[in-house]
């Protein structure tokens, strides 16, 4: 018995030493992208140039105990530099003046409106996730757990997603990645927001249609929504089937970050009646790669079942059924479910898949396109039995009985739109 626990004690000291040593690598806790073509940022004029060498990010450079114990993940995609277009606000869009700065606990993002009212994002490719870390991650000198994280995040991911949508038929925000360097457009938030790398996207709530879609003639946000459907009544409905394809769709690119507030609504009118068409926002965790030991521990089900590494089969879907599902799904029949993951099957063909990638720069498709097309590919080709999954565990776990996210402060007449889009 004492060799047992002297083993298990020994056992510890490693785990704990090379914890230590993985998470030493770096002590900072946000590195924005490095330009690799110029070596004086300050004497460089921008204007005279239309693209920069840059990688997104090295601070997620690790040697072998750190892949090991934290994952390799993408850190070769974040540190592999790429050329990117050079993009200035008085030209960009025809000419893109800041409204604010956006919020998010990640993301440092400015909303930005177009001459036409057009309201678009700035949302930064590398993340600061200071607000993420908690005191006691802080306190043992652990927070690089937290940041290192990031690197499970794909710095083209949102660009690959956009793509696949395209050839699946479902609605995005059309990001485009540009340099912004520093220039008199961004005012006062300058020294923050200059010389840095973003995607530029349309914003999930707006008052113009920057969609394909016909007859659309406003978008807004999911608690506007609510409001909405209880002025409104039966005379307000949501696409169904194209919700289902947008949520099946995110279970094929292991986007399981899905709450209420990721969403906007292109509202279509048909006479009297209107019908929201789904938009989903921020693809941030879209082919979300997290490997490792420490991480391992961390997302097993009975720990964090919310957070869900991207891989070739999903092992708990639990983790990715939301409130949001419930709220808008629940009595949906099973067939709707079975009917888009067909629909799906027959539109993501493995020459739709491999054409996506050709969103990508070479250098980036060459480090990730092989393992990341095979784990689409496959969940593809199970796409049926996880819809059939999808529905069985909104069913079972039934009416909410809190408010979504973001809904908290909205008040609601009628009690029941707190629950469920469609009770009654």
């Amino acid at each position: 018995m004492k060799k047992i626990l002297a083993s298990i004690i020994f056992l510890l000291i490693i785990l704990v030493s090379l914890t230590y040593w993985s998470v030493s690598s770096t002590d900072k806790n946000f590195k924005t992208c490095e330009i690799k073509n110029f070596e004086d940022m300050e004497a460089i004029d921008f204007s005279e140039h239309d693209s920069v060498l840059v990688a997104p990010s090295t601070l997620y450079e690790g040697n072998l105990v750190k892949e090991f114990m934290q994952g390799k993940n993408y850190r070769d995609a974040w540190a592999t530099p790429v050329m990117v277009p050079i993009a200035f606000l008085d030209t960009l869009k025809g000419g893109l003046e800041v409204i604010k700065k956006g919020g998010g606990k990640q993301t440092h993002s400015l909303k930005l409106s177009s001459k036409d009212g057009t309201v678009y994002t700035l949302r930064s490719v590398t993340k600061d996730p200071k607000k993420l870390i908690p005191e006691i991650a802080e306190d043992l000198a652990l927070e690089n757990i937290i940041v290192d994280g990031i690197s499970a995040q794909h710095p083209f991911g949102a660009i690959l997603a956009a793509r696949l949508a395209d050839k699946a038929g479902v609605l995005h925000t059309r990001p485009v990645m540009y340099f912004i360097p520093k220039q008199e457009k961004l005012k006062g938030y300058n020294k923050k927001y200059g010389n840095r790398l973003y995607l530029l996207e349309y914003e999930t709530e707006s008052d113009r249609n920057w969609t394909s879609l016909s007859n659309v003639n406003k978008i807004i946000e999911t608690k506007q929504l609510q409001e909405l459907k209880q002025e409104q009544g039966n005379n307000l409905s949501i696409d169904k089937a194209a919700l289902i394809k947008t949520r099946l769709f995110d279970l094929l690119i292991g986007d399981w970050d899905r709450h209420a507030e990721q969403w906007g609504w292109a509202l279509q009118k048909s006479g009297e009646n209107i019908v929201a068409i789904p938009i989903p926002g921020d693809r941030d965790n879209a082919f979300f790669n997290l490997e490792g030991l420490i991480p391992s521990i961390i997302t097993n089900q009975n720990i964090e079942p919310l957070v869900r590494p991207f891989k070739k089969d999903i092992d708990y879907m639990p983790g990715l059924v939301y409130p949001f599902d419930r709220y808008f799904l629940l009595h949906t029949p099973k067939e709707l479910f079975v009917e888009q993951a067909r629909e799906l099957q027959k539109s993501l063909t493995n020459a739709a898949i491999e054409d996506a990638f050709e969103a990508w720069p070479e250098q980036i498709s060459r480090l990730d396109k092989q393992e990341i097309s095979e784990k689409i590919k496959n969940r593809r080709d199970h796409l049926v039995d996880y819809a059939e999954a999808f529905y069985n565990i909104i069913q079972e776990q039934g009416i909410l009985t809190e408010p979504l996210k973001g809904s908290e402060d909205i008040h609601l007449q009628d009690l029941a739109l707190l629950n469920c889009f469609e009770c009654k």
